[in-house]
């Protein structure tokens, strides 16, 4: 399959280059890969402008990728993101280059290159229990918690919003003793004229199903009142609580669903696999 490339953003002439054939770079020996699925693969790789992160998406078939030509490659999404987030005063990792193979008319596979956010750690890591004295230990993931609250909030009162706010998307560090919170894998971003009540309870209920089997009871209870601020009265809180656990019930119900269809699939292809075919008399 000959796929041609097209260079979407270049930080330097430097990046040109290597974005015509940009698997060259997940080929190389120095590459570090952190993530190899399907559709995804990603990694750190040294240059001689310091580290980066590359991440490569692929379409499953031809019919997506063209699909993908309407609405934008991954890579293109990601750029877009990052404008606009950055725009808006979020903190994401900046482009260094990206580009599209595309085959036939349609958008085969996507690259996106950001500078690495070394010393960065995921949210569940950054509150990890075991690194400090139990008092110290408590503000430490009181403050990181507070901050990843209101950055949430300050992110849909600006019209925001993420269809993947998973804690994993989320990198924090601290500098000159204040935490920074960093966006990553961009996109899933687009900007609304306003984020309903509906999609915001959706980012709550992603956020709680991945980092909220790292928190009490009370640091949930506190991160949402934080999230709602002031002006939330008792009843209006547990009128939200109430709707959230609906709503990660839901999820949970539609994600075993899912689970179980595939442990199916799975058990069906190999009985299927296991049948011998009768030899003849």
């Amino acid at each position: 399959m000959i796929m041609r490339p097209r260079i979407l953003h270049a930080s330097s002439p430097q990046w040109s280059g290597p974005m015509q054939s940009p698997d060259e770079l997940l080929a190389r020996a120095e590459f570090h890969q952190v993530k190899n699925i399907a559709r995804n693969r990603a990694g750190f790789l040294p240059s001689p402008q310091g580290t980066v992160f590359i991440k490569r998406f692929a379409n499953r078939s031809w019919i997506e990728g063209m699909l993908e030509r309407a609405r934008g490659s991954r890579a293109a999404r990601s750029l877009r993101a990052a404008r606009m987030l950055t725009e808006a005063g979020f903190l994401v990792p900046a482009p260094v280059a990206a580009c599209e193979q595309i085959s036939a008319g349609s958008i085969r596979t996507s690259f996106i290159v950001s500078d690495a956010l070394v010393g960065a750690r995921v949210l569940s890591r950054f509150i990890e229990r075991g690194h400090a004295p139990a008092e110290q230990e408590r503000i430490i993931r009181r403050e990181a918690l507070d901050a990843v609250a209101r950055c949430v909030r300050r992110l849909h009162d600006s019209g925001l919003f993420t269809s993947d706010l998973q804690e994993t998307n989320l990198m924090l560090d601290r500098v000159e003793g204040a935490i920074r919170i960093h966006f990553v894998d961009l996109d899933g971003f687009r900007r609304l004229g306003r984020v309903s009540c509906k999609r915001r309870r959706r980012n709550l209920v992603q956020l709680d199903r991945s980092v909220g089997r790292f928190m009490s009871r009370s640091e949930r209870l506190r991160f949402l009142c934080v999230y709602l601020g002031p002006g939330w009265g008792r009843a209006a809180r547990r009128k939200m609580v109430r709707q959230l656990i609906l709503e990660r019930d839901r999820k949970e119900r539609e994600f075993a669903r899912r689970r179980a269809r595939r442990n199916w699939s799975v058990h069906e292809a190999g009985a299927s696999h296991n049948i011998r075919t009768p030899r003849p008399l």
